[in-house]
């Protein structure tokens, strides 16, 4: 039996954890605003708005654990803590700076269909 090419996001697939993990709520966020470079856990939440410390934490945890961000601790008194996007992350970045363009061209329009007319 032949797959067809839709079945690459069979429930078991790497390419579907791989967009469940990057289209999580604050993921693509986290990651846009890594790209630019290392950022303490307080400098995202300001700059991102929006979202919970505790929030922001699970969501770079789980970025960590799937080898998107990394966590680096300085041994500094008191420590300071940065995260960044691995290789892995930065490979990220071209797709999601196509996708924050389009967002930006297309948001609105999208927002008005979500509206009860």
């Amino acid at each position: 039996m032949s797959l067809r090419p839709g079945t690459v996001f069979l429930a078991d697939c790497p390419a579907r954890l791989a967009i469940e993990v990057i289209t999580g709520k604050w993921a693509v966020v986290t990651l846009f605003a890594l790209s630019e470079g290392p950022l303490r856990h307080g400098e995202l939440v300001e700059l991102i708005g929006g979202v919970s410390r505790k929030v922001l934490t699970q969501t770079l945890r789980r970025l960590q654990q799937h080898g998107l961000v990394e966590r680096r601790v300085y041994a500094e008194a008191p420590p300071r803590v940065e995260y960044s996007l691995t290789e892995l992350g930065e490979s990220l970045r071209e797709p999601i700076v196509a996708l924050t363009a389009w967002a930006r061209l297309n948001g609105a329009e999208v927002a008005g269909f979500g509206e009860a007319g």
